[in-house]
């Protein structure tokens, strides 16, 4: 198993030597950390300006990490990625609005989506954003137990419908929805919102997953206080493990406002949760269905070994694996290859709307040195393959 991920004939066969190379040029940019706070920089101001950039961005950065602009554009992808095995996970990547419109949007989008999971099997989960469905203000404002408005309460009340439609809808197709996680003054009140669908919707099996990022360190006592509730209530847990994508902000708030900051104090620190966390989960696997969204080797390797060790079936289907589209393919297409349920989330939407997430994309990968420079290398390892 050690060896799994460095067959990069594997990892690489759905790229053409075009795209391959397009990827080497991209991350090897993206490995340039003052160049990507200038590319950011100058990104955005042409946005905003409405400069003509838009053709560009869809022919490297947004192409690259990116399924399309509509669902329909994704299918293409979604087929092909299917063809090896892989599932997609569909993701209207557009950032928190502060108007009712786009809220609704969001919903819309997400109800389209479970729609189009029922008859494809290629596409396994719906996931939205707690902020495409309610403002993050309000949010706020809940989680620190704050006397709401008579506008805020009603505000709330739509926000839970839009949840409860979303969650109704999954559970009345049988299929699964996936509810990120974001930032953590916001988080509580998310929490508590999904914790209630799963009481009404999780059962016999987990429909609803939470989203836990285990950069803080205070998540996996949050998942243990979760599935005792979820003994004693009688339902399922469904959880998605990530690292965590708000890491400075985080940070820099702390210090602001004078409290000891929720991320972990090293990247050990954090690996080492994530690593215990996935132990708990294969403990509790009578209750809790995990859905592991990890670009790490050592995380990866992990979980499946404790399900050989376990005797769990690759395909058992309370166990999923997940990377982004356009990043550790080796991890994402070896372990395919090896029956393992694992998917890529497929960000879409329109470029204009998605370009915050492409650039936290960016921003990440600068951040995590290691991670750029093991897609170098095994890019640069399959262009040696191919005499390329």
């Amino acid at each position: 198993m050690a060896q799994l991920f460095e067959d990069t004939k594997t990892a690489f066969a759905l790229k053409s030597d075009a795209e391959l190379e397009r990827a080497y040029f991209l991350f090897k940019l993206i490995a340039n950390q003052p160049l990507v706070r200038i590319g950011t920089a100058v990104t955005n101001f042409a946005i905003k300006t409405n400069l003509p950039v838009e053709g560009l961005i869809r022919a490297t950065v947004f192409d690259h990490f990116c399924g399309g602009i509509s669902e329909k554009d994704c299918m293409p992808t979604v087929e092909k990625l299917w063809q090896a095995g892989v599932y997609s996970i569909l993701d209207y990547s557009i950032e928190g609005k502060d108007t009712e419109d786009p809220l609704d949007d969001a919903l819309a989008m997400t109800l389209k989506i479970l729609d189009l999971i029922k008859e494809k099997e290629a596409i396994p989960f719906a996931v939205f954003k707690p902020t495409g469905y309610g403002r993050f203000r309000l949010y706020e404002k809940i989680g620190a137990g704050k006397k709401l408005t008579l506008a805020e309460q009603e505000e709330w009340g739509r926000v839970v419908g839009r949840y409860e439609a979303s969650c109704k809808k999954a559970f009345d197709l049988d299929v699964s929805l996936l509810i990120d996680a974001e930032e953590s003054w916001m988080q509580d009140a998310a929490d508590e919102l999904v914790e209630d669908m799963m009481r009404k919707y999780n059962k016999k099996k987990a429909v609803v997953f939470n989203t836990i990022q285990l950069y803080r360190w205070d998540r996996l006592d949050y998942l243990k206080g979760l599935v005792s509730r979820a003994e004693k209530g009688g339902f399922k847990v469904g959880v998605k493990i990530v690292r965590g994508a708000y890491l400075e902000k985080e940070n820099e708030r702390a210090e602001e406002m004078g409290y000891k900051s929720p991320i972990c104090a090293s990247k050990k620190e954090t690996d080492d949760n994530f690593n215990k966390t996935i132990s708990y989960i294969l403990d509790h696997l009578d209750v809790i269905s995990v859905y592991a969204g990890t670009h790490n080797e050592e995380s990866s390797y992990l979980l499946m070994r404790l399900m050989e060790e376990r005797n769990i079936d690759p395909k058992d289907s309370r166990i999923w694996f997940g990377q982004l589209f356009g990043m550790s393919d080796h991890i994402t297409f070896n372990m395919a290859a090896k029956g393992y349920n694992v998917s890529k989330y497929l960000p879409f939407g329109p470029v204009k709307d998605v370009m915050p997430y492409l650039i936290r994309r960016a921003e990440e990968n600068t951040s995590v040195a290691g991670q750029t420079n093991r897609e170098l290398e095994l890019l640069k390892k399959e262009r040696k393959r191919r005499n390329i």
